[in-house]
Order: C-alpha cells, then structure tokens, then sequence
C-alpha cells in the first residue's frame, strides 16, 4: 500500500524487515523443535548449535543480493541465515520446503496484523454508538430511494450503523483467528521428514493452531474468508460514508465532516468544504472487493501445491489490512467530530409540506372515528394519496388541504402530524445498542 494509506503500526508488520523476521522465528522455533525427531544424527542440534541459531542475523539487503544468485527468495534467506549462525546453521530448514516456512510466518504476520484491525473496527462501532446515543431525539427525515419518506431520528440512524459495524468487527476477528495456523508437514504435506509431533512443537511456540491437512500449504479458503471479510467491512464504511457524503450536499446539509483550521476545500474555490474523507473511504471500498476477488480465485491451486496464490497474496494481504486500517482510522475520525446541523433536519421535514405524514393520514382513514366508520384500504389510500400529493406539488400544508377536506371530517389531525409518533420508541431502539455490548 502506497505510504499515504498506511499508518505507522499496521505499516510496520508488513516491511520486508518484518517478514524475514517472522521467518527467522519460524526457523528458530523449528530448529528447536528438532530434539522430538528420531534418527538425527547425534541427537540434532547441540545446545551451543540453538544459542548459534538464536543469535544468528540478517539484513533484508544481504539477503536481496543473496536472492539475485539462488532466484528463491526463502533459499536465499537460509543461507544468509546459515551462514551467520556457523556450524550449527546447518540445522537451519531442516526437513522443511518453503511453504513450511512462508505460510507460517504469513499467519504470524496476520495475526499481528488482526489485533490492529480488530480494535479499529471496535473503535468504529463504540464512536457511531457514542453518536447515536448523543442524538436520540433529534428528529430528522428518513429516505427511501433517496426520496423523503417519513420521520426518524438521527440516533436511530446512527445505531443502525453502529450495529453493523460491530458485526464486522465481529467477522473480523473470527476471520483473522481462523487463518491463524500454520503448517509444516514438508513437501506434499506427509511430515516425510519430520512428523506431526514436530510440527505441534513448532506451533506451541509460535502460539499458531494446526492446519489438520495442509498438503503443502494451508488452503487458502481461509485466506479468501479473510479478504472476503475485510471487503464486507469495508462496504460497511462505504455505506456509512456514502450516507454522510449525501448529508453534506448543500441541497441538503444536515451533516458535515470536521473541517480542521488551516483546511483547504478547494485549490480554486475558498468557500468549498467537500466530502473528501467520505469519498476516500468509498474509493479505497472499491479496492478491498477486487483484493476479495483475487482471494477466491487463489483457492484453485493445482494438485499439492503451486504458487500462482503467492504473487497476488504479496500484494492483497498486506494492501488490505492496511487500507482497511486506514479507512477505519478515518471513520472513526468523521464520526467522533461529525457536525450535525439540528436545525437544518427540522427545515427539511417540511420540504414536502407535511406530504411524509401521509402514512399516518392513511390510517386514520381506515380506522375512520366514532362518527364516521373506516374507509377500504384503497379508498383511504387514494384519498391520502391524492391529497399528499398535492401538498407537494403545490407546497400547500397537507393539514390545511386535510382540514378543508370533508373526507377527512372528524379525524383528529393534531395526532396525525404529531412527530413524536415518530420518535416514541427511539429510546428503546438505540438501548438495543447496549444489548450488543456498545
């Protein structure tokens, strides 16, 4: 991921330095591992052999130019390694292959890599829950196909949000412990050269569960869940985003994002305070789905094992982590300083001229009074329907046309286009949060 997405923690766990050390632990901890073996010769490594193999060394760039001779990027890293640790390097990758090694330390790396991800998604979720709460009652109009539908609150909103992105924190972190195994059970997956006890050892001390049957590599289904779990939150925040990118239209302008001192909107128009960390996060969405869709396609390999997985996952796994990171940091930010223009939520419920109290009007008819019976359904429905609409049309108050209409006679038009009919269960909808831990 290009340096403008990546934040410093999450950036460090996939440097190059970081990922030969991950393999560096794996070849110490297997090499200590060696003493469960039986028929090694002098019983494996001596212990001043494993002080030699903890001590040894490398350099990403010693093992870049060792890499330019072997074209193997993990053999050339074994024998820089071998070489630094002397004689008793040669009991470095002992009965491993390569994959023992890159799909061990890669579930390392993801491992590190999840606990970040994971309080991100939770911090999303606990600041949409702080936010909600903060606006329970603040009455705004809901939407449907992006046109005024009838009254909610922005609390009730928010939660809704807030509920999803804990639900995504949730997949995320059942994703990222389910791809935390590894596997070392040598060529075609056999343990020809070592056994299963090793490989239990191996694990013990990498804290890593056990791929049951890994022929060679882990299957890479719980790779692909883990992409597919990161490309799901991230159209969660697209959602979120996309919603807040709407309430900042002019048009509109319920909602903004924080706009800092010193920010500038526009290189060509000073008045400008566009969506920009909205519209960042849907961009970067977009990103996560195709990292998602090269995940599947990386499940098909041939037979024991290919590499045509490894190229793309060089790039997929840690540039998806990485912007979903990123995305998070950033809507955590818009969340906890979104500015919420109450006032501007009341002046657009009355753009329709009462026409979203419609619904209420039309059950009013079909419930009818004491002095009049109910109306079918379709009757009231075209009586409500002609006069919201007129509302509209002519921005006439749909309780003035209701009030001057005798078909509407003796109904109690005080309840009718009372917005707390709205807003009644509002407290017990944001307490759901509390249900769900938030």
């Amino acid at each position: 991921m290009i340096p403008r997405y990546t934040r410093p923690e999450i950036g460090a766990v996939w440097t190059d330095q970081a990922k030969l050390e991950s393999w560096r632990q794996v070849e110490v901890a297997a090499a200590e591992a060696l003493t469960v073996l039986d028929g090694l010769d002098g019983g494996g490594p001596t212990a001043d052999d494993l002080d030699a193999i903890r001590a040894a060394t490398f350099t990403v760039e010693a093992v870049q130019e060792r890499e330019k001779v072997t074209d193997h990027d993990v053999a050339a890293f074994v024998d820089v390694l071998s070489a630094s640790a002397g004689p008793g390097g040669r009991w470095i990758h002992f009965g491993l292959t390569s994959s023992d090694v890159l799909d061990t330390a890669l579930a390392v790396q993801l491992r590190k890599a999840g606990e970040i991800v994971v309080a991100g998604a939770q911090d999303v979720a606990e600041a949409l829950a702080a936010k909600a709460r903060e606006h329970v009652h603040t009455v705004c109009t809901g939407r449907t196909h992006g046109v005024h539908a009838e009254p909610t609150t922005f609390g009730i909103k928010l939660a809704g949000f807030a509920l999803e992105a804990d639900r995504n924190a949730q997949r995320l972190a059942e994703a990222f412990d389910q791809v935390a195994v590894g596997a070392l059970s040598g060529a075609v997956g056999t343990y020809a050269a070592t056994s299963p006890a090793f490989e239990a050892k191996v694990l013990e001390g990498l804290e890593l569960q056990g791929e049951p049957v890994s022929t060679q590599v882990i299957p890479r289904d719980r790779h692909a869940q883990l992409l597919q779990a990161i490309s799901l939150a991230g159209a969660g925040l697209e959602r979120l985003a996309t919603e807040i990118r709407h309430l900042q239209r002019t048009e509109v302008r319920e909602a903004e994002e924080p706009f800092k001192k010193g920010q500038k909107g526009s290189s060509a128009m000073p008045h400008k305070r566009n969506p920009i960390t909205t519209e960042r996060i849907t961009g970067l969405a977009r990103v996560l789905r195709g990292y998602a869709q090269a995940g599947v396609e990386n499940v098909a390999l041939w037979h024991e094992r290919d590499i045509s997985h490894s190229g793309a996952e060089r790039v997929i796994l840690p540039d998806a982590t990485i912007a979903l990171d990123y995305m998070q940091s950033l809507a955590t930010r818009v969340v906890s300083g979104l500015v919420v223009h109450e006032d501007r939520m009341r002046e657009n419920l009355d753009i329709t001229s009462g026409a979203m109290f419609s619904q209420r009007l039309l059950l009013a008819l079909i419930n009818g009074t004491d002095a009049k019976p109910g109306l079918v359904r379709d009757d009231a429905y075209r009586i409500a329907q002609e006069l919201a609409q007129r509302a509209w049309d002519t921005r006439t108050p749909l309780r003035s046309l209701a009030e001057a209409d005798d078909r509407c006679a003796g109904i109690d038009l005080d309840a009718v286009f009372d917005l707390g009919h709205y807003t009644r269960h509002a407290d017990e909808i944001i307490g759901r949060l509390a249900d769900a831990g938030l």
